[in-house]
């Protein structure tokens, strides 16, 4: 299982807020990056017709939204959060979605249960992210990963100074790292792209300011390795090793 500390943060987080603070707060610099991080995921065209585990999906915000946007056939959410499952399960309205309380280093499912494994923002608070890897090859042919990009230095400062970042223990992984875990899984990268530039819980003429730049930092290749805020990785089993 994650460490206690890890999941006791978030079901916090749910007593505090009702859900996750980036997705129950009005502050417009969240509002903007989690749109961006909705926009970019659907963008990959992973969902239509298929069956998505989503692995670590929290309160249930994005699976939701992936859920009324992506057209899926089925759409099953789990994660060590228990008071975080009790809110997507709230949430959900009429939605047909099975949300289940889980550690998602090992999971009651068979080999290949699921079309696509999204693990959403999840391995950067987690002590064995290549585990959670593993885990989702096992499970599914193609996975979808968004996380931070750890190959932004400023991010790496943020992660050190931020009372925030530090209480959930968030760290950032590097193009390379992922590289190596994937390869490790025998899989094979198919898709990568650099997005947002947005920072989480900013002023909002911070946030104003960098969407306006976010669509250069975007196109812009090399800068975008290093400025974006996260990166999305879709990824095949190859059977190679």
């Amino acid at each position: 299982m994650p460490a206690k500390s890890n999941i006791d943060v978030f079901n916090h987080d749910v007593l505090k807020w009702g859900g996750y603070i980036y997705t129950t707060n009005m502050q417009l610099s969240s509002r903007m990056a989690t749109q961006r991080t909705i926009d970019i995921i659907l963008e990959t065209g992973c969902f239509a017709n298929r069956s998505v585990l989503d692995m670590g999906c929290g309160d249930g915000y994005y699976t939701s939204r992936f859920w009324d946007l992506g057209k899926l056939r089925s759409m099953t959410g789990v994660d060590a959060a228990a008071q975080a499952i009790k809110a997507a399960n709230a949430n959900k309205a009429d939605r047909p979605i099975k949300f289940i309380v889980g550690d998602a280093h090992d999971l009651p499912w068979a080999d290949n249960s699921f079309d696509v494994v999204m693990i959403q923002s999840i391995l950067h608070h987690d002590d064995h992210p290549e585990d959670m890897i593993r885990e989702a090859f096992r499970l599914a042919p193609v996975i979808l990963i968004h996380e931070p990009n750890g190959n932004n230095p400023g991010l790496k400062v943020i992660e050190k100074l931020s009372p925030y970042h530090r209480a959930h223990r968030e760290k950032s992984f590097t193009s390379l790292q992922f590289n190596r875990w994937i390869k490790e899984n025998s899989g094979e990268p198919v898709y990568r792209k650099f997005a947002g530039f947005v920072p989480m819980f900013c002023h909002d003429w911070i946030a104003l300011l960098t969407k306006r730049i976010e669509p250069i930092i975007e196109k812009t290749p090399f800068l975008r390795d290093l400025a974006c805020s996260v990166v999305v990785l879709v990824v095949k089993k190859t059977g190679r090793t």
